[in-house]
């Protein structure tokens, strides 16, 4: 029960991949154990009752460390597909002596396949608008290029805590985003609000 309301759930979960994208132990580390998740079963909000079989999908991921970025992007699609879904899932974040880290990784026909030579296109970053591009090329050279976005009133600004204790420092998220992933020539992958994008920092 929270603020007068009353919550409870029975859920089951169903993935077949999860991804690292980044572990540093000396930095911290990006993990999302169930990157292609499904939920069957119900939600019951204020006695009215929510199911399906599935029911809806999960996006999310886990960063921890001990020395907080100056800044990070990150985003997390999921895009139903008949024989299962495929996502993307991309970190961008600054590492000591001017460098940057970068990591993305698709799971697409039940398959793995790493980002390399990624390119940021287009960050824009307001109260308005959330909006990341970039492209790349996957293991098997062809090119893939993927845009996110997420717009107010779906963007949510929250202050997060320093591991330090220092103090806190901005972060934009919107958890209802849209994407849109080109995969060569003649394939999208696109989902209206099936999408996580998440700016921290400057």
């Amino acid at each position: 029960r929270t603020k007068g309301h009353h919550i409870s759930w029975n859920l089951r979960i169903h993935s077949t991949f999860g991804a690292t994208l980044s572990d540093k132990g000396w930095i911290g580390f990006s993990r999302s154990p169930h990157s292609d998740a499904t939920f069957s079963g119900e939600i019951i909000f204020d006695g009215e009752k929510i199911g399906g079989s599935p029911l809806s999908f999960g996006v999310q991921g886990h960063n921890c460390g001990y020395r907080h970025r100056s800044y990070w992007r990150w985003m997390h699609a999921y895009f139903p597909q008949p024989h299962g879904g495929s996502t993307l899932e991309a970190l961008v974040y600054d590492l000591p002596f001017g460098l940057i880290f970068r990591n993305a990784i698709l799971w697409h026909h039940g398959k793995f396949s790493s980002l390399r030579k990624i390119k940021e296109s287009l960050i824009d970053r307001s109260r308005a608008r959330l909006l990341w591009t970039f492209s790349g090329q996957l293991d098997d050279g062809s090119p893939i290029e993927a845009s996110v976005e997420g717009i107010a009133p779906g963007i949510h600004e929250l202050p997060y805590t320093k591991t330090d204790g220092s103090g806190t420092f901005p972060v934009s998220n919107a958890s209802l985003a849209h994407a849109i992933v080109k995969l060569g020539p003649g394939e999208t992958l696109e989902t209206e609000a099936g999408a996580v994008l998440e700016m921290g920092g400057a």
